[in-house]
């Protein structure tokens, strides 16, 4: 093998091994999982939905409105308002305007949500 070949070999495996330690690192820096307890709402309704609500079928209906209307989905727990990450995520209309508990990994003040549970 000449040495030019062997150099490039070298720099190839150096990148590989590299870009595979980078990738193990960040996958131990992912957040765990967690539950919380809340509604889901829409960014430009937040906490309440004013006169357009106060039951649950009035807040799902205002809250998949605002979001057809181009409103972001957002959760709501003890009056903080975190943002979704995946808007097209089918529960998020099925359940806008109810309670519920969500499973999922928080980053900075958004939400990957894994998992919608309606609570009774």
């Amino acid at each position: 093998m000449g040495r030019l070949t062997k150099l490039a070999l070298s720099i190839t495996i150096a990148v590989a091994v590299g870009s595979a330690s980078y990738a193990a690192a960040q996958q131990g820096n992912q957040p765990a999982e967690q539950k919380w307890t809340g509604n889901i709402s829409d960014a430009m309704c937040g906490v309440s939905h004013g006169a357009n609500g106060g039951d649950m079928t009035k807040d799902h209906d205002c809250a998949v409105k605002c979001a057809k209307g181009g409103s972001a989905y957002v959760f709501v727990a003890d009056k903080k308002i975190f943002k979704i990450a995946d808007q097209k995520m089918p529960d998020l209309e099925r359940h806008a305007g109810h309670r519920v508990e969500i499973t999922g990994t928080l980053k900075n003040d958004t939400i990957t949500v894994s998992k919608v549970t309606m609570l009774k």
